[in-house]
């Protein structure tokens, strides 16, 4: 639900005892489990909440999915070594006035004991517990192909965040990964992993809409995976998403990217900025980070919000004149819905 605030002296701390202990930071995958962690399980979730509070009264949702199959499986462990990197970020330079952070992990519902794992959104170190909580399955079909729909669907209609609910703004949401979705969202895997019953299969392109329409989506492609740098998977996802897919040349700056992209989105820094505030904070990785984001422009969107009438078809259509539809970054240089007219610059 987001209360709480990050602690990095509580993380060391957390870090430390570990280490004295000879204990993983993912200790419950790392114990030998087999099966999705109860924290973690979509099965039954009605919604995972980004809320406002008066503690964090300008809440913004910022959600981390990373497949885990394959060569992705170290992405997880990345994550969790640079948290202090990325709420540093987020934090301490304003980049988001009250970030909550969810993360996520992806797997193939087609052949997965843990096709989809979603934690809560978080403003505090329990994002750190959840972290430690993900079934590092380490499987996968092998045919370049993962459940990136079927998390794209989770998103979009079992989450529920107070940015785009209360102020029209998207909330961010950034995948990680190497492979294709499946073309559709199937309504027997829907059944299965989340409990939603469909009348049909969702065309993955409608699920991009419908998700667009409460979050900007960030598909970050890194060196080292299995297909980084594959024509095939770089155009299918720019054709869902446009500019918004990042190619990163290092995959330990992945923390930097997130932060410095919501700073773009929030027009709380510019580029130029970011990067040195990257060399400020020791960080190494300011020339990786700017070739990924070299392509997005600087400045916040407000979009049409649920009250403001949005609707969707019960059944999974988008309903006439949606101005969803993925957009560029930042509502500019992407393909767009027919009808998207909402989005006003601040």
């Amino acid at each position: 639900m987001g209360s709480g605030i990050w602690s990095t002296d509580v993380y060391s701390a957390a870090s430390r005892l570990r280490a004295a202990r000879g204990a993983s930071a993912f200790a419950y995958s790392d114990s030998g489990a087999r099966t999705v962690h109860d924290d973690l399980n979509p099965h039954g979730v009605a919604a995972r909440e980004s809320r406002d509070s008066a503690e964090h009264p300008a809440s913004v949702a910022v959600a981390v999915l990373f497949d885990v199959t394959g060569s992705m499986g170290g992405v997880p462990r990345t994550l969790q070594t640079r948290l202090p990197d990325l709420l540093g970020l987020l934090l301490r330079k304003g980049y988001a006035t009250d970030p909550q952070i969810l993360f996520g992990a992806i797997g193939d519902a087609t052949c997965d004991r843990a096709p989809l794992q979603v934690a809560q959104f978080e403003s505090d170190n329990r994002m750190d517990e959840h972290l430690g909580k993900v079934l590092l399955e380490g499987g996968g079909g092998g045919q370049m192909t993962e459940s990136y729909e079927l998390a794209m669907y989770f998103m979009a209609r079992h989450t529920s965040i107070d940015c785009y609910e209360k102020r029209g703004r998207r909330g961010y949401l950034f995948i990680i990964g190497d492979e294709l979705p499946y073309p559709a969202v199937k309504r027997r895997e829907v059944a299965g992993v989340i409990g939603d019953r469909l009348e049909r299969d969702i065309p993955t392109e409608d699920v991009v809409a419908e998700l667009t329409r409460m979050y900007d989506v960030y598909f970050i492609l890194p060196a080292g995976a299995s297909h980084s740098r594959n024509g095939h998977v770089l155009a299918a996802w720019r054709g869902l998403l446009g500019q918004n897919v990042l190619e990163l040349d290092d995959l330990d700056a992945v923390c930097e990217t997130i932060a410095l992209t919501v700073g773009l989105g929030e027009d709380a820094v510019g580029l130029d900025e970011g990067l040195a505030d990257l060399a400020e904070f020791g960080s190494t990785a300011g020339a990786s980070v700017s070739r990924a984001l070299a392509g997005l422009e600087r400045g916040a969107t407000v979009v049409d919000s649920p009250a403001l009438g949005a609707s969707l078809d019960p059944h999974g259509a988008l309903g006439p004149g949606d101005p969803s539809g993925p957009r560029g970054a930042l509502g500019s240089g992407g393909p767009s819905a027919p009808g998207d007219s909402g989005v006003t610059r601040l």
